[in-house]
């Protein structure tokens, strides 16, 4: 019975393995989904649309910081009555199968993963700005495993719904006029995309936009050139534009069948736009991260009570990054303090943020900077 046990132990962790690696490489094979949702899409099976007027649906204020205020230590802490803020989309945190989209719970593995975000993704930004985070009732990541195409879309936009109408709010009654970057991560960049594409770009919100770090998600060259007043960043000081990249360690093979034509990749070292080698002492810093990230598919989705101790301080000259194919490829992580986020394949898609930690937060101060003072550089669409 024992040895019966093993086996069924290794089989499930072979799987949330796989899962995991189809999620974030795109691989045209699916692992069934035994632990994935049992029904169909149900509007009836729906949390409630959150009243983003409630405070308690934003997973970060200015005026509640929380973990958006952590910095890494020996790092000036954030920004003084700062003129610019950022509009965060998190990414997938649900990793329940009980539903397709995520149903909010307060006390919850889920809200768990998302104060994760705020501490290792989102603080990044507290050096130049005011960060708003918007809680919104994302797609579970069964929608990336094993969702027919009609449910795949549903969920999608069913989560993209509330983050537009968080960003309507956010316009309304915190923003005010204000100038704004927009910032996100995995299934927060396809939303964070979609608001560029549908309600920034060629409008006069586009002014406002400072950039976008639409960071880890499936944007392509081909769809930036769509754009009509947004374009692809290309110096670091550039504004107005798109920031995207998306991780691989040397000697991966990625693969992304989900996409058609080359990702786009700004290289966070120069920011470059498909940027060639860029040295480690180039390199602002990784940030080693706070807390844990928990990847369970299946059971109670309660909390688990994960801590989020402080911030340890940036290491620097940690890694060369270059852009080849759309794919950013940086130093082997094997063995290091990073490896534990590699989902196979050497597939950094959870060190998008942390291995560019100081990078990202001291651009974006330099880049406000430039904006503010009319000094950054515009390129013609």
């Amino acid at each position: 019975m024992k040895t019966f046990l093993y086996a069924v132990g290794a089989l499930i962790a072979l799987l949330v393995v796989a899962a995991a690696t189809i999620y974030f490489t795109g691989n045209a094979v699916k692992v069934i989904a035994l632990f994935g949702p049992g029904h169909g899409w149900d509007l009836h099976l729906k949390a409630p649309a959150p009243d983003y007027a409630d405070e308690r649906n934003w997973a970060a204020l200015p005026t509640k910081p929380g973990l958006t205020a952590y910095v890494p230590a020996g790092v000036a802490g954030p920004a003084k009555d700062p003129q610019i803020d950022v509009f965060f989309i998190h990414p997938t945190g649900y990793m329940n199968g009980a539903e397709w989209n995520s149903p909010l719970d307060a006390n919850s593995q889920t809200e768990e993963n998302t104060r994760w975000m705020m501490a290792n993704q989102a603080n990044a930004f507290n050096g130049c700005c005011a960060i708003y985070a918007p809680r919104y009732r994302e797609a579970s990541i069964f929608r990336y495993i094993s969702a027919p195409p009609d449910i795949y879309k549903k969920a999608g936009d069913f989560a993209y719904d509330d983050v537009d109408r968080a960003f309507t709010y956010f316009l309304e009654h915190y923003s005010k006029g204000r100038p704004f970057i927009i910032a996100s991560h995995s299934q927060g960049t396809e939303h964070g995309f979609n608001l560029i594409r549908r309600r920034i770009d060629g409008t006069p919100l586009a002014s406002r936009l400072v950039a976008a770090y639409l960071i880890g998600g499936g944007i392509t060259d081909e769809e930036i050139a769509a754009l009509r007043t947004v374009h692809a960043c290309a110096s670091p000081t550039d504004i107005h534009c798109v920031i995207h990249w998306a991780t691989y360690g040397e000697g991966a093979s990625p693969v992304r069948t989900d996409i058609k034509g080359k990702l786009l990749c700004i290289n966070p070292l120069t920011w470059a736009r498909d940027g060639g080698m860029a040295v480690a002492s180039l390199h602002k810093g990784a940030v080693p991260m706070s807390g844990r990230f928990q990847i369970k598919f299946w059971g109670n989705d309660g909390a688990h009570g994960v801590q989020f101790p402080p911030l340890q301080a940036p290491v620097r000259a940690w890694t060369t990054a270059e852009c080849r194919n759309g794919f950013l490829f940086v130093k082997d992580q094997s063995g290091s303090q990073f490896s534990k986020v590699d989902v196979g394949g050497k597939n950094y898609h959870g060190l998008d943020y942390p291995l560019f930690g100081m990078d990202i937060r001291e651009n974006a101060i330099a880049r406000v900077h430039a904006y503010l003072n009319g000094t950054g550089d515009t390129q013609p669409k």
